[in-house]
């Protein structure tokens, strides 16, 4: 039975690859998007954010023609830096020193995702598969950190890399809605504590 044309012209649409203007108008919506919605929050005005990124309308909603996409895909970019940024920070420093200074940083990445909270907290089913995007992202980078760590001697052997996410998490956005400098107080104790019983490599 012969493909429907139609069809195979949708898929060959799909797989081709993102034109380089294409591709630039992307990576600016994504930028505008995100410092846009931590001036204004997620409900800013799309051609504001169009604005911001120095195309039409029309490009943002090709791009996303849902807000919950944008939001999703803002979200989805941070986490995907900040995943990749292990690997960087492994490669530039000491185990121990690349693992404090990532978990360190994970602050800026939550307030990233407080910024969007009144719409991933909104029950739009939108976003139902972004928490086990986020955990699926960053377990497996945390995860090749604290195995260097704990090669080199730098903390305790014992440390689950999904419990010890949630953990500084929770401690990265302090209840009462605390600045970023409590949270990385509140981060360095955690590492601290990591070290407790570390085996000299």
């Amino acid at each position: 039975m012969e493909p429907d044309a139609e069809q195979s012209g949708d898929r060959d649409e799909r797989n081709r690859p993102m034109r380089a203007d294409a591709s630039r108008n992307l990576e600016s919506l994504l930028h505008a998007a995100m410092s846009v919605f931590a001036e204004a929050g997620v409900d800013a005005p799309m051609r504001t954010i169009a604005a911001r990124a120095g195309v039409g309308v029309g490009t943002l909603y090709r791009h996303f023609p849902q807000r919950s996409d944008l939001i999703k895909a803002v979200l989805q970019r941070e986490v995907d830096a900040f995943a990749d940024a292990a690997g960087a920070l492994l490669s530039t420093r000491p185990p121990g020193e690349a693992l404090a200074e990532w978990m360190r940083n994970l602050v800026d990445l939550v307030a990233t995702k407080r910024g969007l909270g009144p719409a991933l907290h909104s029950g739009d089913p939108a976003y139902q598969g972004l928490p086990a995007y986020i955990l699926g992202r960053l377990t497996p980078a945390l995860q090749s950190m604290l195995d260097a760590a704990v090669a080199a001697g730098a903390i305790r052997a014992d440390v689950d890399a999904q419990e010890l996410l949630m953990a500084a998490v929770s401690l990265a956005a302090p209840a009462g809605g605390g600045d970023k400098a409590q949270g990385r107080r509140m981060i360095d104790l955690l590492v601290d504590g990591l070290r407790f019983g570390a085996t000299a490599a």
